[in-house]
């Protein structure tokens, strides 16, 4: 018999949706089990860089939602009824060291973790999530109190899904991972 890996499996299940069920709130033990997935999220040096706020006010996201459609860009968001703001926070002094000696910016990769962690969460709990860049961060402030010299990084919408998953898309393996030597393929 095979073994299953579930991180696998949920990796290949998990989307970026874009069409939400406005009607239907996303649970509170559900949003829980997401935001500590997310807590848990390694970060160099421990350093934890991130905040999360999360939006389940329907006025607000709808406004959120708004505020993150331009130019044709995540008109979906106003349907989400959930929105998780990821907000950069100060780095410990040796990720901080870390990041310039080695010109990485740590708390970047750290947040990135964080998000990967909270859209595969939402997939676990038959949730559908989408990681936005785009949006207006000064409405995003206003709405949600964050501090004007905070850095929001992303919006991670939450909902229930209302269109069936798509057949996805990867570059075949060989393309995209190396053994031993870059470019070089072998059987692992």
């Amino acid at each position: 018999m095979e073994k299953t890996n579930p991180l696998l499996e949920l990796a290949r299940s998990r989307q970026s949706d874009r069409a939400y069920d406005a009607a239907r709130p996303v649970e509170a033990e559900k949003l829980e089990r997401i935001l500590e997935a997310a807590r848990l999220a390694p970060s160099a040096c421990n350093a934890q860089p991130w905040h999360f706020t999360v939006v389940t006010d329907p006025q607000i996201t709808h406004r959120m939602g708004r505020a993150a459609a331009s130019l044709g860009m995540n008109k979906f968001a106003k349907d989400a009824p959930v929105h998780i703001l990821i907000t950069e926070e100060s780095a410990n002094f040796t990720s901080f060291l870390g990041s310039k000696i080695k010109d990485k910016y740590f708390p970047l990769i750290d947040i990135g973790i964080a998000a990967a962690h909270i859209t595969l969460a939402a997939e676990a709990e038959g949730l559908g999530s989408c990681i936005l860049g785009w949006f207006d961060e000064k409405a995003f402030k206003a709405l949600a109190g964050i501090p004007e010299g905070k850095r929001i990084l992303l919006d991670i919408v939450v909902g229930y899904p209302t269109k069936p998953k798509r057949k996805k898309s990867r570059k075949e393996a060989r393309k995209v991972v190396s053994f031993n030597k870059y470019g070089e393929w072998e059987e692992p």
